[in-house]
């Protein structure tokens, strides 16, 4: 099933997600309606909180970088209660945009590698470093369950330069191809 992504300015996003246990109601359900959500609305990574979720939880498939770097070819998982332990590394930019917020994109700096503990969706604990775009999609979901949205990491004056459209976002005034939910819509 297709969930509405809530849009830039519903407070969901700005909350630390609470983590889960084994017992999460329909958790295999909600998992498989994260990643048809995500595939229905053109994303690579997809946190819960951006369905209404206040959970610690995201997806991820970074197939469609494959050709940028081959080994993102079958790069899908579920995250469940994620801590990145470390990130280190030379910080570089790369264009990000995200789902909640519709339209925007702009370069981002992170550290190119990170070291993760997590659950997998069969609830087995894992520690696994990444590097590279994997790296990038895992920090921009975790930032999701921690409150941090992509446009939180930007140069400030930018940032100033986009609450405008933020603004509109958040009212609805956006065209996009998938379902959402506007928290300043007026019906």
């Amino acid at each position: 099933m297709i969930l509405p992504i809530v849009a830039y300015g519903t407070p969901v996003l700005r909350k630390v997600a609470e983590e889960i246990d084994a017992d999460y109601p329909d958790l295999k359900e909600f998992i498989a309606n994260m990643y048809e959500t995500m595939y229905n609305a053109g994303g690579v990574g997809l946190a819960a909180p951006q369905v209404g979720k206040s959970i610690r939880l995201f997806v991820v498939d970074a197939a469609p970088f494959e050709e940028d770097e081959p080994s993102l070819k079958n790069f899908k998982k579920v995250f469940i209660n994620p801590i990145i332990l470390e990130e280190k590394g030379q910080e570089w930019k790369f264009n990000e945009g995200c789902l909640s917020i519709p339209g925007i994109r702009e370069d981002v700096s992170r550290k190119p590698t990170i070291t993760i503990e997590y659950f997998d969706e069969k609830f087995k604990l894992k520690e696994e470093t990444y590097e590279g775009i994997a790296a990038r999609i895992i920090q921009h979901e975790y930032d999701h369950i921690e409150g941090v949205l992509f446009t939180d990491r930007i140069n400030p004056l930018k940032r100033q330069l986009l609450k405008k459209k933020l603004s509109e976002i958040a009212k609805g005034n956006v065209e996009v191809k998938y379902k959402m939910r506007f928290p300043l819509k007026v019906k």
